[in-house]
């Protein structure tokens, strides 16, 4: 049976009601499910803005470990979600989906996915919903990704689990030649190389995530999360190369030294 990797952003997450709209889009797809989500809405920046409100300067190790609160929120809140459907699920944070990471704090990279765990509960027939942006790193301290992470958490863990495709459920249509919350002129798109992808990545997905796709020749589907609008604006697919799939890891070990 297929795996398939879903990422929700936090547009997606942002009310209990926006929970029961992902809870039913999942409810309806078929095959093993794992989940990626962001935190609530503007979570994260509230987080971090509460950080310098006690602290002028907050130590990186310290913010890693409050701003990585708020995908385990999401996680959980998703999974209550899905049971309160009848639908098996379970949540787990990162480093309990064996996302290993350099020990750069704020800015980790991928060294190693893992997911021992997860292909346990998918063989128990849950939905299985990871808190993306975050790992653990070989000193077992929990590290976040930076910008993109979550996007990039959903491409390794479905590289890792042998992944049919990435779902990416977003608060625009799919993606477009321009940011369409800037220009009104912007074109939708609907299907891209991953180069052709990367130039138009920045407001949707994250070149990151791109990236790490593209060395694993995985399809990405980028489409809105209002379900409604699926007949009519099906999303954009960014489709894999001939390229052969290439290590999980975003970059190397002895890199991932250099930049912390």
């Amino acid at each position: 049976m297929k795996t398939v990797v879903m990422k929700f952003g936090g547009a997606a997450l942002q009310t209990p009601k926006h929970f029961a709209n992902v809870a039913e889009i999942i409810a309806a797809k078929e095959g093993r499910i794992v989940v990626v989500v962001s935190a609530m809405g503007k979570m994260t920046d509230s987080l971090a803005s509460l950080a310098h409100q006690v602290s002028q300067n907050p130590a990186r190790r310290e913010m890693d470990m409050l701003i990585s609160v708020g995908e385990r929120i999401s996680m959980s809140l998703l999974a209550m979600a899905l049971e309160e459907r009848k639908i098996p699920a379970i949540s787990l944070t990162g480093s309990q989906s064996g996302i290993i990471t350099c020990s750069h704090h704020n800015e980790a990279f991928i060294e190693d996915v893992r997911p021992t765990r997860i292909e346990r509960h998918l063989d128990e027939g849950k939905v299985v919903i990871v808190a993306g942006f975050q790992g653990v790193s070989g000193e077992k301290e929990i590290t976040t990704l930076g910008r993109g992470g979550s996007d990039t958490s959903a491409v390794a863990l479905a590289a890792a689990l042998g992944g049919e495709k990435v779902e990416f459920y977003k608060d625009v249509l799919g993606i477009y030649s321009a940011d369409p919350k800037k220009n009104n002129q912007a074109t939708l798109l609907k299907k891209l190389s991953y180069k052709e992808a990367l130039a138009f990545s920045e407001f949707v997905i994250h070149r990151r995530s791109i990236l790490l796709a593209s060395k694993n020749g995985l399809p990405l589907h980028v489409l809105t999360y209002e379900k409604e609008q699926w007949k009519e604006f099906p999303g954009t697919w960014i489709a894999p190369s001939a390229t052969p799939k290439g290590p999980v890891y975003e970059i190397s070990r002895r890199a991932c030294r250099r930049a912390s």
